[in-house]
């Protein structure tokens, strides 16, 4: 690429300094410093003048954004795994690739899923919260005070059996759990036998007979509201729901109408439907020890957001010595 004009590139977010200071030494790099999240008009604007866009998630690229796209895009290299905040078909018919940043995020995603199947039936913020706020008013250890819901013997269901699936269903079995899951086709048996994993081809049936619900599908418009009000009401009233994956994957009016009625014992969410906005009776289901809420920061390590960088930065490579990028997302497939 030395010999080559280098391509010019807008980062919608602030990345890690390490992944930015690469970026400037290899292409026209345009940085956003101030973190802060970029207009429409503004990202337009970029779309009118850069050969690349870097997008993360909160960056929605609409089929109306694409087509006010200036000729000159060839490249939107999204720092995600997620593709969809970005209507790669619209991309597609305009000529622009898509390529995201696939399979570093795994075993960030499945620990922070993990954490929170333990924290919500233990009632670990509940108890963090106690010394925190109100340390000289705890009495010490009492046989029945701060109960929770013992994790080993219990069944989880984790609908979408992918590779973060899969990494929570291996964690799960260390920690005693039963593994269920629902999948649109079954993992190979090879993998099924290590887990000693139960198949459900029906979401509805799993749901009625686990103690523990692990959303780790992506989001699709098949999967909007797929924890639908109706599947909902058939989860057990001592039974958990826990997402790290998307928040409109769950009808969160619905959870929260189940949370208030006992008829769910419990939450853990990473993600909204509304995100960053979350429902204020959410933040009152938390402040009654019914939900762990957090913002967003399941794949939040360091590691993970450098190796995100990295598979941004290989792709624009690739693409600009003229070769396929080797994250690139196929049209039709989000």
């Amino acid at each position: 690429m030395s010999n080559k004009k280098r391509p010019s590139v807008y980062l919608t977010r602030k990345l890690p300094d390490m992944v930015e200071t690469r970026m400037r030494e290899l292409f026209d790099a345009e940085l956003n410093i101030d973190d802060a999240q970029r207009s429409e008009s503004e990202l337009v604007a970029a779309m009118q003048t850069a050969d690349v866009l870097v997008p993360t998630v909160t960056d929605r690229i609409t089929a109306a954004m694409i087509e006010k796209a200036g000729p000159q895009l060839k490249l939107i290299a999204s720092f995600s795994n997620g593709i969809d905040h970005i209507d790669v078909d619209a991309a597609a018919q305009k000529g622009i690739t898509v390529t995201n940043t696939p399979n570093v995020l795994t075993e960030d995603s499945a620990d922070m899923t993990m954490a929170l199947v333990l924290a919500v039936p233990r009632r670990l913020v509940e108890g963090t919260r106690v010394l925190a706020n109100n340390a000289d008013e705890w009495g010490g250890w009492s046989p029945t005070w701060m109960l929770g819901r013992r994790i080993s013997g219990k069944r989880i269901g984790i609908v979408g059996m992918g590779r973060i699936g899969t990494a929570v269903a291996r964690r799960a079995k260390a920690f005693g759990l039963s593994i269920h899951y629902h999948n649109r086709h079954r993992v190979n048996p090879a993998t099924e036998a290590e887990l000693e994993a139960t198949y459900w081809d029906s979401l509805d049936q799993m749901l009625a007979r686990v103690d523990i619900v692990s959303i780790n599908c992506p989001s699709t418009p098949a999967t909007y509201h797929l924890i639908s009000a109706r599947r909902l009401a058939l989860m057990q009233p001592t039974s958990y729901i826990v997402n790290t994956a998307r928040g409109d994957i769950i009808d969160e009016a619905a959870m929260i109408q189940c949370l208030r009625d006992g008829k769910i014992a419990g939450a853990g969410l990473d993600v909204y439907e509304n995100e960053p906005a979350v429902n204020p009776k959410l933040i009152k289901l938390a402040r009654e020890g019914k939900v762990v809420l957090l913002p967003h920061m399941g794949s939040a390590t360091i590691e993970g957001r450098m190796d995100m960088g990295d598979k941004v930065i290989i792709n624009i490579r690739t693409y600009f010595d003229g070769h396929r990028p080797p994250n690139r997302v196929l049209p039709g497939k989000n």
